[in-house]
């Protein structure tokens, strides 16, 4: 069984939309397009590297992908295994694309996701995705969150976590800060919520 690994950019108040680029991803009147480029720094780069270079295959929402899909082809130089490794692509509206190898799940997506799960392969890397991560995390089918947590808030944008998201318990495997205050954190699914109270 291979895992689902969310690798998200988000903000303190949890905005995951168009941190790279003012053009990325307008809707709903975004503006803050390109939050994340300030505070790059090396150790960001080192931990990006390393992320890339881990046995994987894509798990994207339809926006995410469009977007992926006029980028990276053009940048085959920085990170060539993104075009090279198939991309399950969620989307009852896309059936083919250019962009290859890509496979396009459509209807029962979460039991489509399921499946996928089951079979022998590398991990399921995802990126961004906001629409797709609701549903995930709805039905407990993300197993780690690597997230990249930006000193910033924005007040509004696509969220990582909204209403649907399901009470849920996470260890932290991984953790460091970056020079520019982004903090990396790794967390891996630990099963139900528990919970306690104080001595009197």
């Amino acid at each position: 069984m291979r895992k689902i690994i969310a690798l998200e950019f988000i903000t303190l108040d949890g905005v995951i939309q168009a941190g790279g680029g003012p053009t990325e991803d307008t809707s709903g009147g975004f503006v803050y397009g390109g939050w994340q480029v300030p505070h790059s720094d090396p150790v960001l780069g080192k931990v990006m590297r390393e992320q890339m270079r881990e046995p994987f295959e894509l798990l994207l929402g339809r926006k995410t992908f469009d977007i992926w899909a006029q980028y990276w082809p053009e940048h085959n130089d920085f990170w060539p295994a993104v075009n090279k490794v198939t991309k399950y692509v969620a989307s009852n509206t896309l059936t083919e694309h250019d962009w290859q190898p890509s496979v396009f799940l459509n209807g029962d997506i979460v039991e489509k996701i399921q499946r996928l799960k089951q079979e022998i392969g590398p991990n399921l890397h995802l990126y961004g995705s906001a629409n797709l991560m609701q549903t995930l995390m709805k039905h407990d089918l993300v197993d780690e969150l690597w997230l990249k947590i930006y000193p910033i808030t924005l007040g509004s944008g696509k969220r990582l976590f909204t209403e649907g998201t399901i009470p849920a318990a996470f260890k932290l495997n991984a953790c460091q800060v970056t020079s520019t205050g982004v903090i990396v954190a790794n967390y891996a699914r630990a099963g139900e919520v528990q919970t306690g109270s104080y001595p009197d």
